[in-house]
C-alpha cells in the first residue's frame, strides 16, 4: 500500500511527486497517456508569470507570485530551462494605461517588488522592437519563459531518482475508500491502494472527483491556438510582450521561447469538446493581433514551423480549486489554468500543507537529492557546413547527428532513453532533445530517431507515427499557411 497516489502526470501532479519525494513516504504517480506532460503542460505559452494579473482575492493570484520567484532554484536544481528577461503589458490609448495602473495595484498587493510602470522612452530602450504606437508599458524584470515539458519531465524524473513509482497509461476508471484507505482502479485492470489521493488529473478533474466525494463544480476545456516560427528568430523579442488582458485571457502575447524561437498566440475558446486542431481564421486573427506589438518586420509568416492548440482546464469558479474534499483524504487540485506552471511550486506547498494538517506524517528523508543533470541545454546553432559529416556517421557513433535541423547528437538520444521512463514514441523523445522541432518537423529525423530507440531498447517500436497523426487532430501546416499568406498578401 502506498501513503499517496497521486492522480495525473502534468504539472501540478509532477511537482506534488516531487515536492513529496523528499519524505520517507511511498508515492504512485498515474498518468492515463504514455507519457507525462501530455496535456495542458505541455501545449502553452512556457510563461513563468509575473503574479500581477490575478486578484489576491483569488486562490491563483495568491499563488503565481510565490511560485514565480521560486523558479530560479528549481532551474539551478533540476536544469529545464528558464529564462528571466521580464515581460512588458503594453498600453495603446489611455484606457490600456488605465487597465496598467489596474495590473500594477494587483501586483503591489500580492507582494511584488519588481514592477513599473512606463513610458515610451524606457520601453524602447528596453524593447527596440516594440510597435510604434505602443505609449506605455507596465514591466516586470522578473517574468520569464521556461521549456514546459522539460520542466514536467525533470520533475517527475528527479522525484523517481527520490523513490517515486510511475505507472503510465493507466488512467483511474474506479475510486473506492473502505475505512481509511482508498483503492484506485485503473484501465489495466490493476488495482492500488493508498491512504491519501491527489486528484491532479486536468481536465478530467471533475471526473474524477465525482468518482468518489460530492462535486459541486465542472471543468471545461478553454482552448487556445498558437503560431511558432523557426529557431533564431526569438533574437528579436527581448521580453514577453503582451497585450491588456480580457477576462478570459492575458491577451495575445509575442514572446521568444526559451529556445529561441518566436511564439505568438494564444486566443481564448470555451469548448464543449475537447478540439486540438488548429483553425485558419483564428490563426489569421492571432497573426493579426500579435502584429499591432511589434515593428513590421518582427513577424513573418515565411519563418512559419508550427501551430498548435493547448486546452487549459478551466473550472466553473473561476479559479484554482486545492482542497481536501468530504472525502476526507481525497484532494482535489484542479481547475489549474494560467497561471499553472507559474503556481505549481506553490501549489505543491499548498498540498503538502493539507497532507500534513489532516494526519500525514513528513518525515525528512536524509537521503533525498533534489538535483538532475540536464538532457539538452540551451545554445545556438552551428555552422551546418562544419558539422554535415556528422549526419552520415555509422549507428552507435555518440556524435552522430541524428537530428540536422536542432543538431541533436545519439549520445543525447541515448541519454533521455535511460531517465528511468521508458520511452514509446518519437514524440516522447523530441520533447527531451528538441529532434524533430526544427524546421523540417521531423521529416528527416524522425526514422533515425526511432532507429536508435530500437537499437537501445532492444526491441521494435510499435508507435511509429506523430501524436497528432495517432490521435487524427487536423493542424495548419506549412502548406496551409503559404494559402493563408496568399489570402492575406504577405
Amino acid at each position: 500500500m502506498f501513503d499517496v497516489i497521486i492522480v495525473g502526470a502534468g504539472v501540478s501532479g509532477a511537482s506534488i511527486a516531487r515536492r513529496l519525494s523528499r519524505y520517507k513516504l511511498d508515492i504512485l504517480l498515474l498518468e492515463k497517456e504514455n507519457d507525462v506532460s501530455m496535456g495542458a503542460s505541455k501545449a502553452n505559452s512556457a510563461i513563468v508569470h509575473g503574479g500581477y494579473a490575478e486578484s489576491g482575492k483569488e486562490l491563483r493570484g495568491r499563488l503565481c507570485y510565490p511560485g514565480r520567484i521560486s523558479f530560479e532554484k528549481l532551474n539551478e536544481e533540476l536544469n529545464f530551462g528558464f529564462l528571466a528577461n521580464g515581460s512588458l503589458v503594453l498600453a495603446f490609448d489611455e484606457d490600456d494605461m488605465k487597465m496598467l495602473a489596474t495590473l500594477y495595484e494587483m501586483g503591489k498587493e500580492n507582494g511584488l517588488d519588481d514592477i513599473e510602470i512606463i513610458g515610451q522612452d524606457e520601453l524602447r530602450k528596453l524593447e527596440e522592437n516594440v510597435s510604434d504606437q505602443a505609449i506605455g508599458a507596465l514591466y516586470c524584470k522578473g517574468a520569464g519563459v521556461c521549456s514546459p515539458y522539460e520542466y514536467v519531465i525533470a520533475l517527475v524524473e528527479n522525484a523517481m531518482d527520490n523513490g517515486l513509482e510511475l505507472k503510465l497509461n493507466s488512467e483511474v476508471i474506479g475510486i473506492e475508500k473502505n475505512g481509511d484507505v482508498f483503492r484506485l482502479t485503473c484501465s489495466t485492470g490493476e488495482s492500488y491502494e493508498a491512504k491519501y489521493v491527489i486528484n491532479a488529473s486536468g481536465l478530467n478533474g471533475a471526473k474524477v472527483s465525482s468518482m468518489i466525494t460530492q462535486t459541486d463544480f465542472d471543468i471545461h476545456p478553454r482552448s487556445g491556438e498558437y503560431l511558432l516560427m523557426q529557431k533564431g528568430t526569438g533574437s528579436r523579442v527581448k521580453q514577453v510582450l503582451f497585450q491588456t488582458p480580457s477576462p478570459k485571457s492575458k491577451g495575445i502575447l509575442v514572446t521568444r521561447t526559451y529556445h529561441n524561437n518566436i511564439l505568438i498566440g494564444p486566443d481564448a475558446i470555451d469548448e464543449e469538446e475537447i478540439d486540438l486542431g488548429t483553425h485558419e481564421e483564428r490563426l489569421k486573427e492571432i497573426y493579426t493581433l500579435a502584429k499591432k506589438s511589434v515593428k513590421d518586420d518582427v513577424l513573418n509568416l515565411r519563418e512559419f514551423i508550427r501551430s498548435f492548440t493547448g486546452l487549459r482546464p478551466a473550472s466553473s469558479t473561476g479559479d484554482f480549486i486545492i482542497e481536501n474534499t468530504r472525502t476526507n483524504g481525497f484532494i482535489n487540485v484542479v481547475g489549474i489554468q494560467s497561471p499553472g506552471i507559474t503556481s505549481s511550486p506553490a501549489i505543491a506547498e499548498m498540498v503538502e500543507k493539507i497532507l500534513e494538517e489532516i494526519g500525514l506524517k513528513l518525515i525528512k528523508d536524509p537521503n533525498y537529492n533534489p538535483y538532475r543533470k540536464p538532457i539538452i541545454k540551451y545554445k545556438d546553432l552551428e555552422d551546418f557546413n562544419k558539422i554535415k559529416d556528422k549526419v552520415d556517421l555509422e549507428l552507435g557513433n555518440p556524435e552522430r547527428l541524428v537530428c540536422r535541423c536542432e543538431q541533436v547528437s545519439e549520445k543525447t538520444i541515448r541519454d533521455a532513453l535511460n531517465r528511468g521512463i521508458e520511452l514509446t514514441s518519437f514524440d516522447a523523445v523530441k520533447r527531451r532533445t528538441r529532434s524533430g522541432m526544427g524546421f523540417c518537423q521531423g521529416a528527416f529525423c524522425r526514422n533515425r530517431v526511432l532507429e536508435v530507440m530500437e537499437d537501445e531498447y532492444k526491441h521494435p517500436i510499435e508507435n511509429r507515427k506523430f501524436d497528432s497523426e495517432n490521435s487524427g487532430i487536423s493542424r495548419l501546416n506549412k502548406k496551409d499557411i503559404n494559402e493563408l499568406m496568399k489570402k492575406m498578401e504577405v
